[in-house]
């Protein structure tokens, strides 16, 4: 399956427990189509002590979400939108060039 949503992407999260919530995303697994989103989806994890972390206790982590429960936000208008693709002539080196779209604005991502 080919990903739309790309790392560093202002995202906001349509289902689950944190819907509503918007983030940019750290992460994507391409392969199981998941990502990890900044303060999304916090998991908290009980750890020892060890010599890297000799406090030990409860460390609070993203996990990773499904993509079809986030959506790309809109760059002009800041709402969430579906993507398209475009193809683009690219004036420096002359090459065909394929964009990411907007479906709501048809600005460039």
């Amino acid at each position: 399956m080919k990903v739309k949503i790309h790392k560093n992407d202002n995202v906001v999260v349509i289902a689950g427990n944190d819907k509503g919530k918007t983030g940019k995303i750290l992460k994507v697994f391409p392969k199981i189509s998941r990502v990890i989103i900044e303060g999304i989806n916090i998991r908290k994890r009980h750890t020892k002590p060890t010599q890297t972390n000799p406090q030990g206790g409860i460390l609070e982590k993203e996990a990773p979400i499904h993509i079809s429960n986030v959506m790309l936000l809109d760059p002009k208008s800041n709402e969430p939108t579906r993507i398209g693709a475009q193809v683009i002539l690219d004036e420096k080196t002359g090459k065909k060039k394929r964009v990411r779209v907007s479906k709501i604005s048809g600005e460039m991502i």
